[in-house]
């Protein structure tokens, strides 16, 4: 093997290299999101046992103002790009349960890219010894 078709395949190991922690990151976003809407569906029902409830609402910069909870009929969900849709507490728990099957899909096709990915970085290893033993026995 020439030292250009080395050098290809060390660019190629970057490459897989950079791309696994790419699928680390969304990975760990999938997560988040998931942990976010289960937290978000668990909410919803709480507000439905205890309908007359006070609250703390984020301002930001970690500050918060109480507030009540008067009516939990309707509530509204960001559905992404400034667009937010009004839907009764079972329509929001079925779109957010639907929204969560979809983070855990994603989940696990995310993790079989890594393996993937992890397979291909392990048999790239496997390359990498096997010429530099090549080049250290032709040395000789």
């Amino acid at each position: 093997m020439s030292d250009e078709q080395a050098q290809q395949l060390m660019y190629q190991m970057q490459a897989l290299e950079n791309y696994f922690v790419e699928l680390n990151r969304k990975e760990e976003s999938l997560i988040n999101i998931i942990r976010e809407a289960a937290s978000a569906i668990q909410s919803i029902k709480a507000i439905n046992e205890h309908p007359e409830s006070s609250t703390l609402v984020p301002m930001g910069m970690g500050s918060f103002v109480k507030a009540k909870i008067s009516s939990s009929e309707k509530l509204i969900l960001n559905l992404g790009a400034g667009i937010a849709i009004e839907k009764d507490k079972d329509g929001a728990i079925n779109f957010l349960e639907s929204r969560l099957k979809e983070m855990e899909v994603a989940l696990k096709d995310t993790s079989a890219q890594k393996q993937q990915v992890m397979q291909n970085l392990e048999m790239g290893k496997q390359e990498v010894n096997r010429l530099m033993q090549q080049s250290q026995s032709s040395k000789q």
